[in-house]
This record gives C-alpha cells, sequence and structure tokens, in this order.
C-alpha cells in the first residue's frame, strides 16, 4: 500500500511468544499510519500470537529459524517497499514517534533512522540492559569512528536501498549491532530520532537474556572490527605481540652485549617466535586492508544500484 507521499511503506514486526502484546502494536500502526502494510514475523511462537496479529489485521508470516536475525533477514528478502519499519512487538516502544521517523528518513533523505530509547517509566530499562548498551555504544563509535547513542534499538527506519544491500548474517539479537555497523562502514546518510520507551505488557517477559546475548554481542563486535577495521585490529594486535616480545628479549639483548652471552637461550627464541607472529600480524592487517577497500567498493556499487529515497 502506498501513502499519501507515492510511496510504499512496510511495518515489519518480529515475534515470539507476545500474545499479551501484539494485537495493540498491529493496531497501533494501522492507527498511526492508514496506508503501511503491517507484517508480522512469528518465529515459532507457542501461543496465540499469530493467530491475535492476524485479527488486528496484520500479514502473518511464519520463520521456522529460531532468532530476530532470522526473522529480519527472511523479511528484508521478501518484503518489497519504499521505506521500511522495524519494530519489535513487546509493545514498549513509542508507536506515535513513527511518523516522525519517516517524515526525517524523507526529509534528508537519509537511508537510516535510528530510535533512541527515552524511558518514560522508571522501570522500562533493566539495569543490566542499560549498562551494557551504553558499554558497548562507546566500544562501537570508538572501534568505528562514528557515534552512535543506541546500538540495541530494536526501532528502525530505512530505505530500500539500505535494506536490499544489507547482507544480514546475525541469526539473533544481534542483528542491531550489525545494523548499526553496516551503516557505519557504508557511510550511509543516517540520523537518531529520540522514541518514548516503556514497559513490556505486564505477564509477559524479555526474550533478551542479559549475559548470554551480551557476550554474542560482544563476540559480534570483536568479529566485525576484524573484518571492517583490518589494519585497526591485526595493528593492535601486533603491537600487543610486539610489546611481549621486548619485555621477553631486551634484558636478554642487554645481558648479551655486556657479556657477550645469552643466559636463558629458550627465551630468547620465544622473543624471536612472538616477534615473527607480531610482523605477521601486521603484514596480514595491510593486505586485508587492500580486499577490504575492494569489497566496499563493491557494497558501494550494490548500494548505489537500487534508487533513491
Amino acid at each position: 500500500m502506498r501513502s499519501p507521499e507515492g510511496q510504499s511503506i512496510a511495518a515489519i514486526v518480529p515475534c515470539y511468544n507476545e500474545e499479551l502484546s501484539i494485537g495493540q502494536v498491529v493496531r497501533d500502526l494501522r492507527k498511526t499510519i492508514p496506508a503501511m502494510d503491517v507484517y508480522v514475523y512469528d518465529n515459532m511462537s507457542t501461543d496465540r500470537t499469530a493467530d491475535v496479529a492476524r485479527e488486528a489485521g496484520a500479514i502473518v508470516r511464519r520463520e521456522t529459524s529460531r532468532g530476530k536475525g532470522n526473522v529480519v533477514r527472511r523479511a528484508f528478502a521478501d518484503v518489497d517497499a519504499d521505506i521500511y519499519v522495524l519494530i519489535d512487538g513487546d509493545d514498549t516502544y513509542a508507536v506515535e514517534d513513527l511518523p516522525g521517523m519517516i517524515d526525517t528518513l524523507r526529509e534528508g533523505p537519509l537511508d537510516h533512522v535510528l530510535g533512541v530509547r527515552r524511558a518514560v517509566e522508571s522501570t522500562a530499562y533493566r539495569p543490566g540492559h542499560e549498562l551494557g548498551n551504553r558499554g558497548f555504544n562507546l566500544l562501537v563509535s570508538r572501534v568505528f569512528g562514528s557515534s552512535v547513542s543506541d546500538m540495541l534499538s530494536g526501532y528502525r527506519v530505512f530505505s530500500r536501498r539500505f535494506v536490499k544491500s544489507f547482507p544480514a548474517l546475525s541469526r539473533e539479537f544481534e542483528i542491531e549491532t550489525e545494523l548499526t555497523v553496516h551503516a557505519m562502514s557504508l557511510r550511509v546518510p543516517q540520523a537518531e530520532y529520540p522514541v518514548g520507551f516503556q514497559d513490556r505488557a505486564a505477564g509477559s517477559e524479555s526474550k533478551l537474556r542479559t549475559y548470554h546475548d551480551g557476550f554474542r554481542i560482544l563476540s559480534l563486535i570483536i568479529g566485525l572490527a576484524r573484518h571492517e577495521r583490518p589494519l585497526f585490529f591485526y595493528g593492535f594486535v601486533g603491537t600487543l605481540l610486539s610489546i611481549v616480545a621486548l619485555v621477553l628479549g631486551l634484558p636478554l639483548i642487554v645481558e648479551f652485549f655486556s657479556t657477550g652471552l645469552v643466559p636463558r637461550f629458550p627465551t630468547a627464541v620465544l622473543a624471536v617466535g612472538v616477534m615473527v607472529v607480531a610482523f605477521l600480524s601486521w603484514t596480514i592487517g595491510l593486505i586485508l586492508d587492500g580486499v577490504l577497500k575492494s569489497r566496499r567498493e563493491f557494497s558501494r556499487l550494490n548500494y548505489l544500484s537500487h534508487s533513491a529515497p
């Protein structure tokens, strides 16, 4: 369905056991933007999530591979629209902020608008989640050189060319991190927009496991740093190894020039070996940096092959 501006809009709502909230989310989305198609992707729910969403007027599809990342990958491949909205089905995000996010995307024109959560209830954020989110925001901003205020937000608006050029490799909740880093790496025009954030519906529980998913997200950040910033990553590893080699080898060098002897030969061999590995790490970083340039050129051409928003 097309909006009055002539652009089709599709909302993608990943769901797993959200029977208590999904109906309200779908009704709010349809009321806020009547021209928008609402796609609810049921991720193997064991309750009436799919039925409730269908009764509320959503287009319900089923994704049998468990994990939010799998849902987003499937939805981005299947749904065709000019503007895409990604929002969780737990009724924690303020749908009334959506028109402002879409207007921001259009007026830019931009490819990505990130909904930055502003808690309207003191209990909306679990302490561990808020602290972890702040830490990840700082880490990603430093590593990838672009500031982000809420990288784990599940409320976003995208252009068609962003969605169709996004590889979507993640399986679970680390998909938000992948979306954020993809936007940074491709340097697409983007903006942040403050959105309301409230408690989940009474009786429902968050699917995010603080430590398990936190470690998965951290592992993804490290992996993305290795692929998207190889010179930084392998240069850092090489520098650490060279420091270790110097700590092990300098005392031996000083003693050799003083006495002409190498008193701890195994340590000398170890120091030389560690330094060789350090040089190899630097070399790998330089080679992969050249490969990265070619890969980014290809990604950019793929991105530009789709029409502007």
